[in-house]
């Protein structure tokens, strides 16, 4: 790519944009999109016969992407918004176990304290490997987060990596 007379790679861009400042809003953003919203999603998901890998992907996985793009967005705090609202049953005693586990674990790892629906004690699972196929299953019992593991939810390392 051509920028200002000169030919950047991909690595040069890359590292020219992590860089540089950030565009600063005319108005203050909030919170786009919840854990609460992605949790009716993915029961009506559930709801018309998708089966819960589905509901792994529309619900965990869009909640992870929708409060890392906050996360960049407004910082930790806005960010923690994501999960202020009690995500409804959705259905799967997974789903609803896998939602407190997400808001457990980004909150230990990025400093803020998870919201009280996320430590219920009820919100568990039994031994569920959601998108780990049979021969990565050990490696997920061993590399799982202790939020997840914690409440029966057992992912391998790579399970929340998102480009």
């Amino acid at each position: 790519m051509v920028f200002q007379g000169e030919v950047l790679s991909i690595g040069a861009l890359l590292e020219r944009a992590q860089t540089a400042p950030g565009a600063v809003p005319r108005t203050r953003v909030g919170v786009r999109h919840t854990a609460a919203g992605n949790a009716t999603l993915a029961a009506a998901l559930l709801s018309a016969g998708d089966d819960l890998e589905v509901g792994w992907r529309f619900g965990i996985l869009q909640t992870l992407d929708d409060y890392t793009s906050t996360l960049r967005r407004g910082g930790v705090q806005l960010a923690a918004e994501v999960f202020a609202t009690e995500p409804a049953p959705t259905g799967s005693v997974q789903l609803d176990a896998a939602f407190a586990a997400l808001a457990d674990h980004l909150a230990e790892r990025d400093g803020w304290t998870p919201p009280a629906w996320a430590l219920d004690p009820a919100r568990r699972a039994e031994g569920w490997f959601p998108a780990v196929p049979a021969i990565f299953r050990d490696e997920a019992k061993q590399d799982s987060p202790r939020a997840f593991r914690q409440r029966g939810i057992f992912i391998t390392g790579r399970s929340l990596n998102r480009a």
